[in-house]
């Protein structure tokens, strides 16, 4: 396909402003070529041991994939790219915006606006990036083979250290909205290998300097005496591991409460904890969601979404939002201001829903009206019951 006068216009003007300095960053998308699950490319300058290249970000479905390339090959490759069916791209500078678009029947458009963002960013690909939990002197990252002694984070730990800094951003926000305590007293249920107990203590004491408690609960001995021995080489008084279920523990006094990834029933449980002892906050990234999907199969309520919970994939898909949904109303029922959203690591996870209750005490608790909503809900799903309605006898 011979490329338009537009296109040529768009390509002088990304080597011009990698010349000048006033290159951000590049888009490339509408993408109607060959390659399968490929959506969007992405370009921004990096310096790599003194040497300035372009890195593109190729957007799959399911993962990324970095190249970085000297700047007259990252110019080609954009060229290129323009001529393998990226119908729409987007550069970006301190001076203007320019948007590119091929309308498909070979009339092309050329748009240039105000600057979106004024600055360049630096190019040092190998800075240290604002993160809550610092590397450097992290004894408990050290002996957690997440960092060297030297406090350099190890290769094969990058996407582990990045996901523990985006759990502590999202409960960093969610500490903010509950009231300040003498002793903020923390439990992480399913705590396993402790990476996020520890930083959140951490986090907790030396960065926000608030007194607190936190017990990460675990079911495995050998993992309980890891951690407990790290907490007590890196002197973190305060934090401890005991060994045990959800369903066991005394959770009492609770400010915090939180379950990543429990399966099935167990993050009933660990709601229910939290319930029962009046926690500030509680926060749980459901895992499987069995005992609900068990009841819609065998109940096979007749209603408008047969269509889609006749295939098993939608089925599933279907027990986890209601599974979820009844958990946020049960919280709501009991005076908790509910969250439910989609969090996704810098690590590119899966995705996981993330549901979170915080104390409200403005919001007067059993409403009846929601326990109205709940049984409507079980009767059109086919449901008898809900685990968490079972523990908090609202049957």
């Amino acid at each position: 396909m011979q490329l338009s006068e537009k296109t040529n216009e768009f390509m002088l003007s990304v080597q011009s402003s990698l010349a000048d300095n006033t290159f951000v960053k590049l888009s490339l998308g509408n993408y109607k070529g060959k390659e399968e699950n490929l959506k969007n490319i992405y370009a921004k300058r990096i310096a790599i041991k003194g040497e300035e290249k372009l890195s593109f970000t190729y957007r799959y479905k399911t993962r990324d994939v970095v190249k970085n390339y000297p700047f007259e090959q990252g110019i080609q490759k954009t060229h290129d790219f323009l001529n393998q069916k990226f119908y729409v791209a987007t550069l970006f500078t301190t001076v203007f915006d320019l948007n590119f678009e091929n309308l498909h029947d070979r009339k092309y458009i050329l748009r240039k606006n105000a600057p979106t963002i004024l600055t360049v960013p630096s190019a040092d690909h190998d800075r240290n990036k604002n993160r809550l939990i610092t590397s450097n002197e992290k004894p408990y990252l050290t002996e957690l083979k997440i960092t060297d002694e030297t406090g350099k984070v190890l290769a094969n730990s990058q996407d582990k250290y990045k996901q523990i800094n985006h759990y502590i951003e999202i409960l960093s926000t969610l500490i903010k909205e509950i009231p300040p305590r003498e002793i903020v007293k923390v439990v992480d249920m399913g705590s396993g290998k402790g990476y996020l107990t520890f930083a959140l203590y951490d986090y907790l004491s030396n960065v926000l300097k608030i007194k607190s408690e936190v017990t990460g609960v675990e079911f495995r001995p050998e993992l309980v005496e890891l951690c407990n021995k790290i907490a007590k080489n890196t002197g973190f008084t305060n934090l401890g591991f005991e060994q045990g279920t959800i369903e066991n523990y005394k959770s009492s006094e609770t400010n915090i409460l939180i379950a990543l990834h429990a399966c099935d029933t167990a993050t009933d449980e660990a709601i229910y904890k939290g319930i029962t002892s009046q926690a500030d906050l509680i926060v749980v990234a459901p895992c499987c969601h069995k005992q609900i999907r068990r009841q819609m199969e065998a109940g096979k309520a007749g209603n408008d979404l047969n269509f889609l919970t006749k295939y098993g994939i939608f089925l599933e898909r279907q027990a986890e939002m209601v599974t979820d949904g009844i958990r946020a109303l049960i919280l709501e029922y009991f005076g908790y201001k509910t969250k439910v959203f989609e969090f996704i690591s810098d690590a590119h996870t899966p995705k996981n829903v993330m549901i979170v209750g915080i104390k409200n005490q403005k919001i007067l608790p059993k409403d009846e009206k929601i326990l109205q909503k709940i049984k409507e809900s079980k009767a059109y799903f086919g449901i008898k019951y809900h685990h968490l309605e079972k523990l908090m006898d609202i049957l």
